[in-house]
């Protein structure tokens, strides 16, 4: 989670519902891999925000490439932030991909440490939580619904394909927009 925060896009999509399955096995509460999810969302966030803070524009000319970070995907965030104000945070934490960059443009804005430190955890808590809570409920039902267990192996290839097909594209839109930068 502090990677994806960190501007790396590791999807907590995969990350937390599969926490959220060793919930349902014993091995974690759901409370705690929340907590554990939202600390580290703080954690990456902050390092994003001291990197906008300090490097800006500039950094990510520099660096953003190295993970597929471009002037396109920050104008995004910056317009996000401009709109919304400092609870662009709060309200960024549970949107899918404006939650890994919102951190970069609070610390362009210089926002105040308490209320992004404290935007960035519940918005973080409330998302992790809820894709946990999704694991876990299917982990439950996994021996003990045949349907579900039939239905999830009938469409794991189709899963599979989509998910490859997925990254495929976004690997190719990011390098196709690199190059006519």
């Amino acid at each position: 989670m502090a990677l994806e925060s960190a501007c790396i896009p590791l999807p907590s999509e995969v990350i937390m519902p599969f926490a959220g399955y060793l919930t349902s096995t014993g091995r974690f509460s759901l409370l705690g891999v929340a907590l554990a999810g939202a600390i580290g969302c703080n954690i990456g966030s902050t390092v994003a925000y001291w990197i906008g803070a300090t490097g800006g524009r500039r950094f990510v000319d520099r660096y953003g490439g190295w993970v597929l970070l471009d002037h396109h995907d920050l104008d995004v965030a910056e317009r996000f932030f401009a709109r919304f104000g400092t609870p662009a945070v709060l309200i960024g934490r549970v949107l899918p991909v404006v939650r890994t960059f919102i951190a970069l443009p609070a610390g362009m804005a210089r926002m105040r440490q308490l209320p992004f430190q404290l935007y960035t955890f519940v918005g973080s808590f409330v998302w992790c939580y809820a894709l946990a809570k999704v694991g876990d409920q299917l982990g439950r039902r996994w021996d003990s619904d045949p349907r579900l267990r039939a239905v999830m192996h009938q469409f794991q290839l189709v899963v599979l394909v989509v998910l490859l097909a997925a990254i495929g594209l976004f690997l190719w839109h990011k390098l196709r927009r690199r190059r006519r930068v």
